[in-house]
């Protein structure tokens, strides 16, 4: 699917982009901005289930995709990081990674099931539960309803910023997707395997779609699997970037610019919705149904 136009004010009549003052859509030779906006496809929205059984099985494969991005993005280390999805059917409980099985080899079939107890109460053959992933999973998806999925690693560019124990400037658009919207966890006790550490953390997380850990890493939420998942891969750049125009800004004894909070906001409002967080993590996805042949849906 090609991308949207880009707002009307920018292709307008008066601002024209080719002969005799007709406006073109840039991309699209010979197409008008007034027929490209009025045909321009609607974003693909989250399938909708009349049988939430259906739904299940549908989001375990999402979820086992998920795994696929992150083994192939490097976000695992060792047996460390998660994501779940609250399940459609049991809404208190939740799917997971099982402890101590790779990424990138994660099927369907392998998710663990597990009450907001913490017990394992279904799913795969290695039914072994992260501590750490239970302790924060579980206390999120109880504080926020809205939630659907979460997502937690320790990548090593997010891992990096998180020891400085602040948020992520706005200096670029992809920055804007998480102005005001992003939270900093500034204790650090050690691995989270204490129920009042992830409560703590679900507190510090508020309303907000990511936050960093500080000494830890990237934790993010989203009302979709896919949603969470690219804030996740977004937030990750986003730390490699401030990393390397602060490193490059500082050896020219200058600072980086940042982007003002009125564009800011703008830029959010199309760039920093959950149908934006959506829609962007497709091509992710698509790449990896492409790669594994579906194999992942097993």
């Amino acid at each position: 699917m090609a991308p949207p136009p880009p707002p009307a004010p920018m292709y307008s009549s008066d601002q024209p982009n080719g002969t005799n003052g007709t406006s073109h859509t840039p991309h699209e030779p010979g197409v008008k901005d007034s027929k490209a906006v009025r045909e321009m496809p609607a974003f693909p929205k989250p399938p909708q289930f009349d049988d939430k059984y259906k739904e299940r099985e549908y989001l375990k494969g999402r979820l086992a995709a998920a795994f696929r991005v992150f083994g192939k993005y490097g976000y695992d280390e060792g047996v460390a990081g998660h994501i779940t999805m609250r399940d459609p059917v049991e809404t208190d409980t939740f799917w997971v990674n099982p402890f101590g099985v790779a990424f990138s080899l994660i099927k369907a079939s392998d998710l663990i099931h597990v009450s907001h107890t913490g017990e394992i109460i279904g799913g795969g053959p290695t039914r072994l539960l992260n501590t750490a992933a239970y302790c924060i999973h579980a206390a999120i998806h109880h504080a926020r309803p809205d939630v659907h999925a979460a997502a937690h690693s320790h990548s090593i560019y997010g891992r990096s910023f998180c020891a400085l124990g602040r948020p992520i400037d706005t200096i670029t658009q992809d920055s804007c997707a998480f102005h005001n919207d992003l939270a900093v966890y500034r204790n650090f006790n050690g691995v989270v395997l204490a129920e009042t550490e992830g409560l703590n953390i679900a507190e510090t997380l508020g309303q907000k779609k990511a936050a960093l850990l500080q000494n830890h890493g990237l934790l993010t939420v989203g009302g979709t699997v896919e949603e969470a998942v690219f804030w996740f891969v977004s937030l990750e750049k986003c730390c490699q970037a401030q990393l390397a125009a602060d490193a490059a800004a500082g050896g020219r004894g200058g600072e980086t610019i940042k982007i003002d909070d009125e564009d800011a906001l703008c830029t959010y409002n199309t760039v920093g919705t959950a149908k934006a967080g959506y829609f962007s993590a497709k091509p992710l996805f698509d790449v990896i149904h492409k790669e594994t042949g579906g194999e992942y849906l097993e």
